[in-house]
């Protein structure tokens, strides 16, 4: 199908990425491991492109986790300055492009540089609507609920929230996501068969698809391929059909 969905069925509005497999596809090659970061880097402007072409509004990509300052420092300097460079060379193509650029997660730990990068683009692009493009960087799923759980709190201690108040659609005003739909489908590149902390709240109700491919060989024809399936999927949302 052109648009890489079923003809009966609506594509997802939203998708998210965990991006998994750079590091293990320059490690095949023999090569170092920033080096599939950076082929990684430019499959996102292929995927991100394609999608409005293909009905997909809102794309999500888990570009660093809480996590990951575990990893060499080689490694995550190598990353923090992959991020900048990636914001500085691409902003005016996605300004052009009609892409807006959001970014979740805790920026404190991050440098003032990179936050300085991730607030220019963001007021940069803030007028565009053809895509929409969001970055967790430096996220995590229960981070991000324990800040929204502190904000919240706050909120109740000030008197400006009544506890008694309180439903499952409160919660969801003081996440990182907060102006973002619910992603509809999340894919998992590289065989990893997990969610590694990743939209925790949002995904409820996301259907999952975990592919084989490393990220940077993650092409166009192998995402129609991801939403393709989607589209055959019956989605009832805990309900049966009448």
């Amino acid at each position: 199908m052109s648009k890489g969905v079923s003809a009966s069925r609506p594509g997802p509005r939203h998708v998210a990425f965990i991006m998994d497999g750079n590091g293990r596809w320059a490690e095949q090659r023999g090569r170092p491991r920033l080096l599939g970061h950076r082929a990684g880097a430019r499959r996102v402007r292929e995927i991100v492109e394609s999608c409005p072409e293909l009905g997909v509004e809102y794309v999500t990509i888990f570009a660093f986790s809480t996590e990951n300052w575990k990893r060499t420092q080689a490694e995550v300097s190598g990353l923090m300055t992959l991020f900048r460079r990636y914001i500085e060379s691409e902003a005016q193509t996605l300004l052009k492009q009609g892409t807006r650029v959001r970014f979740i997660g805790d920026r404190l730990r991050l440098d003032k540089k990179l936050r300085g990068l991730m607030d220019m683009i963001e007021a940069l692009t803030a007028h565009n609507v053809r895509c929409h493009l969001t970055i967790a960087l430096n996220y995590g799923g229960r981070d991000e609920v324990a800040r929204a759980t502190k904000r919240l709190a706050r909120d109740v201690a000030d008197g400006k929230l009544d506890p008694d108040a309180i439903t499952d659609e409160t919660l969801p005003r003081y996440l990182d996501t907060h102006v973002l739909p619910d992603p509809d489908l999340v894919i998992r590149t590289s065989g990893e068969a997990r969610i590694s902390n990743f939209l925790l709240w949002q995904s409820a109700y996301a259907e999952y698809e975990f592919v084989d491919t490393l990220w940077p060989d993650f092409t166009r024809a192998k995402f129609e391929e991801v939403l393709d399936r989607y589209g055959s999927r019956d989605r009832r949302f805990g309900g049966v059909k009448a």
